[in-house]
């Protein structure tokens, strides 16, 4: 599929941005869906999305600015071209880190919470399940973009490059002009395509995401009196690591300190740091002695209706 929708002169309408921002509003509808059962106004929720927006695109586009991916299209890329940072006209929504990302929306939500006299810990606990339904969403555009796959395989699921729109040519290919939708591929190129799959680690990942939200969901349904307010930001910081951890493996591109790639290492530590978080804020806790700090208690529900 070609990645952009429409063009209108310099301005371009990109799949990826489109996914990015649909997955965002979709999980801002589930939230709205927890904040109106446990008794708050969810038009905060709808209020928050173009702040976690806006602030999520800022910090996660700083967060691959300031990166050293093995592409080199990271800050010493940037800082010979600094009009490409707020670049995204031309290029959609393309050169965006997750965890920067994150940590802008974590801001965003904290701020509003503040300016509103909310508690942002019940915000949070709202949102933080849903962003890996957003999250399995937003993957798609890496499908549509054709990049961040992984390295050849020849596995029945394996992702087949379209020559026609060659967003990223992976190393080995043809050289041939970048220009979206080229009609005179030769059939040397054709078949080169053709005989090379790759890791489709977009849908590896998304497909995590989808099964971690699920669990969360169900999880919390069944067993959230019992859970403490605050928990399902652990689990959250604990499921979605997990995942990107080994999604790591299949990156030849990843911007890596030492043996592990650095996504890998910021994801050992959120495990990490839930894990322990959770220990500690447990112990000596009871869901019977304190009702009304439950993640589903009577103005914390997370039960969808």
């Amino acid at each position: 599929m070609n990645p952009v929708i429409i063009e209108l002169g310099p301005l371009s309408l990109h799949w990826y941005g489109v996914f990015i921002v649909g997955g965002a509003v979709l999980a801002a509808w589930v939230s709205s869906l927890y904040a109106r059962k446990a008794g708050e106004n969810p038009d905060h929720i709808w209020n928050l999305l173009a702040w976690t927006l806006i602030a999520g695109i800022i910090g996660a586009r700083l967060y691959h600015v300031f990166s050293s991916p093995a592409d080199g299209l990271g800050w010493a890329y940037y800082r010979e071209n600094p009009l490409d940072i707020i670049n995204f006209w031309s290029g959609g929504f393309r050169g965006l880190g997750i965890y920067g990302g994150l940590v802008g929306g974590v801001l965003a939500i904290v701020i509003y919470a503040w300016r509103n006299q909310l508690d942002p810990i019940r915000y949070l606990d709202f949102i933080a399940p849903n962003v890996l339904l957003a999250q399995a969403i937003g993957r798609m555009g890496n499908f549509a973009n054709q990049e961040l796959y992984g390295p050849p395989t020849d596995l029945p699921w394996a992702f087949y490059i379209n020559p026609a729109y060659p967003c990223q040519l992976p190393d080995g290919a043809p050289i041939y002009p970048q220009v979206c939708g080229l009609p005179n591929l030769t059939q040397a190129t054709l078949d080169w395509y053709a005989s090379h799959g790759f890791h489709p680690t977009f849908f590896y990942e998304a497909a995590w995401n989808l099964l971690m939200f699920a669990l969360l969901t169900l999880l919390i349904w069944r067993v959230g009196h019992r859970l403490r307010r605050g928990d399902g930001v652990l689990l959250y910081l604990i499921a979605y690591p997990l995942g990107r951890f080994w999604v790591e493996m299949f990156r030849p591109d990843a911007w890596r300190m030492g043996n592990l790639a650095t996504a890998q290492w910021i994801a050992i530590g959120c495990v990490l740091f839930a894990v322990v978080m959770f220990i500690i804020r447990h112990r000596g806790w009871s869901w019977q002695d304190h009702p009304a700090e439950r993640l589903n208690a009577a103005r914390g529900a997370q039960r969808v209706p």
